[in-house]
């Protein structure tokens, strides 16, 4: 119950995060960088009346019944979820901000820190096992009939959603919006290998035992002890493996320097670790799976 909590807070803080990034810095430069958040800002030029975030509603709750339809249940509840707290606050601050000024008359300056902050606001989500909904969607059923790759898909949906946000608002704002998809791709890709980042410790100590109880009974880490053989001094030695985060990494490193002033420790970074105290795999949870790609 508590993990479920926890997942809907950060569920939450990354959508709210992704929709002041969409809100403050893209909207106001009329950046349409794809999916359906940049297709309603094309519509709304059309129909001013209607709010953007009401078209984003609209559309995803049009998607999510098509979903349901085609692919069935396992896209993920928790993404309905997300695609409704973003145009919904998106809405809300349409309404309680109607004539918003840009921070800044900088377009690319604008471009780029929306990127950054929406991209980290959708890594939290789909670091969750959720998505925004939107093109991701139709990625999924056109790859159900035609076997393309959801990333090729998206590109594809996102593109004709620039087109059309370069007929709208002019050469200029498409070409920034283009540059911003792709901008926004490496930036989502690079903050979730960030937050998923694990430290891969391998320690040779003479105090190996001590050290192993160390992290197991402190650290609740599980490890793995490999009996080697010195290539120059020919010594038998006792290596120690453990993945831990980058705080369990400094108390243990302290307490190996503590103990052992000699031990020998080296470390490598690793983006993500799947298993029992770590990820899991978004395929043995249906009702959580991940949908890669970008803004809603």
């Amino acid at each position: 119950m508590q993990k479920m909590i926890r997942k809907i807070l950060i569920l939450t803080l990354g959508t709210l995060i992704l929709t002041t990034g969409f809100f403050f810095f893209i909207m106001p430069f009329n950046l349409t960088i794809g999916g359906i958040s940049g297709l309603s800002m094309s519509l709304n030029a059309f129909f001013p009346q209607i709010h953007t975030g009401i078209f984003m509603m609209i559309m995803d709750a049009i998607l999510y019944l098509i979903a349901f339809i085609i692919l069935g249940k396992s896209f993920g509840v928790l993404s309905i979820y997300c695609s409704l707290i973003f145009s919904g606050s998106t809405t809300i601050l349409e309404i309680l901000l109607p004539n918003f000024k840009p921070l800044t008359d900088d377009i690319l300056i604008n471009l780029i820190f929306g990127i950054i902050i929406s991209a980290v606001g959708m890594a939290l989500v789909i670091n969750q096992g959720a998505s925004t909904g939107g093109t991701d969607i139709i990625a999924m059923i056109i790859r159900k009939y035609l076997s393309i790759d959801v990333g090729k898909c998206m590109l594809v949906a996102d593109f004709f959603v620039v087109l059309f946000g370069m007929y709208t608002f002019g050469t200029k704002s498409g070409m920034y919006a283009m540059l911003g998809i792709f901008i926004n791709s490496l930036v989502i890709d690079k903050a979730i290998a960030g937050l998923n980042t694990m430290v891969n410790i391998t320690i040779t100590s003479k105090e190996y035992k001590k050290i192993n109880q160390y992290i197991i009974d402190k650290i609740s880490r599980g490890s793995t002890i490999y009996r080697a053989v010195g290539g120059f001094s020919e010594d038998e030695k006792f290596i120690i493996n453990t993945i831990v985060s980058r705080g369990e990494y400094i108390k243990i490193k302290n307490y190996v320097k503590e103990i052992d002033p000699k031990a020998f420790v080296c470390i490598s970074y690793v983006s993500e670790v799947v298993g029992e105290g770590f990820t899991y795999d978004s395929s043995e949870s249906p009702e959580l799976e991940v949908f890669p790609g970008g803004m809603s």
